[in-house]
């Protein structure tokens, strides 16, 4: 039997490892529950228990592994832990960098800045040049003007009589040279006059869409369809017997000069009449 002097004697005498597994079977954990309690793989707790420091990596990393496996196990390591073959704690050292003088350092921004102009020089100036070829090119696009059309500029005189000096013509004094003419043989178009409507036509003015059914005297169609807003009809005497126009409220309809009203021949905004030979319109007989 062995008593308890001999149990500390071999205490004293046991390493950390030893310590520890001695703790953990009097506790009755296996391995894998202490590494699950630790959050610690198997290996490095049979590592811990063996002393293979070597494999646990760096001595302060094997410290503390091994006091948190003392905490678990409630095992007191003060005496033996700073006899145990584990390396000091070697604090990490200061690598010193090259220190880069003040001047480089503006050298070195000042060469970076000019590289970024040259870059922007290189791409901005062929992009001005051709921009301002094709301004210079539109700004001297030389004026046109019809051969119809005499500008004002240029006076022109009347024929005076023989016995008479021809007047003078002094052109008013410009403030800046304007651009050269250049003849052009298109002519200037003239407005047209309207052609007289004929005494009694019936002419529609539409200021809305409209659907229309213009049927003539002999039961033919004049015109069938969808008429659009600001179109005009015109109808000479004798040219349409009846019609139907729908969306009645947005067509004017006229009668030599006359403006007729459709309430009459209207229901549901569907006006409804007929046309005498002489252009007046009348209500649609059934």
């Amino acid at each position: 039997m062995i008593d308890d002097q001999t149990v500390n004697a071999f205490d004293t005498a046991a390493g950390c490892g030893a310590r520890l597994r001695q703790a953990r079977e009097a506790a009755g954990l296996t391995l894998e529950a202490v590494g699950q309690q630790l959050r610690m793989p198997v290996q490095v707790v049979k590592s811990l228990e063996a002393e293979q420091w070597d494999r646990l990596g760096a001595p302060v990393f094997v410290r503390g592994q091994l006091k948190s496996y003392a905490r678990l196990l409630k095992v007191d390591l003060g005496d033996v832990l700073d006899q145990a073959h584990i390396g000091p704690v070697v604090p990490p050292q200061l690598v010193s960098h090259t220190h880069t003088p003040r001047a480089r350092r503006i050298a070195e921004s000042l060469g970076r800045r000019a590289l970024y102009v040259g870059i922007t020089a290189v791409l901005a100036v062929p992009v001005w040049f051709a921009t301002r070829g094709h301004f210079d090119s539109a700004s001297t696009t030389p004026n046109t003007a019809s051969l119809d059309v005499i500008p004002a500029a240029v006076p022109v005189a009347g024929t005076a009589p023989s016995d008479q000096a021809a007047p003078v013509v002094t052109p008013a004094p410009s403030t800046a040279p304007s651009a050269p003419y250049l003849a052009s043989l298109t002519p200037v178009p003239r407005p047209t006059a309207a052609a007289p409507a004929p005494a009694g036509a019936l002419s529609l003015q539409f200021k809305g869409d409209s659907w229309v059914d213009i049927v003539a005297p002999d039961g033919s169609t004049v015109e069938k369809a969808l008429i659009k807003s600001g179109e005009t009809r015109a109808f000479s005497p004798g040219q349409v017997a009846r019609m139907v126009l729908g969306n009645a409220s947005a067509v004017e309809v006229q009668q030599a000069g006359t403006i007729i009203d459709l309430s009459p021949y209207q229901r549901a905004n569907v006006a409804r009449f007929t046309v005498s030979s002489d252009g007046s319109v009348a209500p649609v007989s059934h």
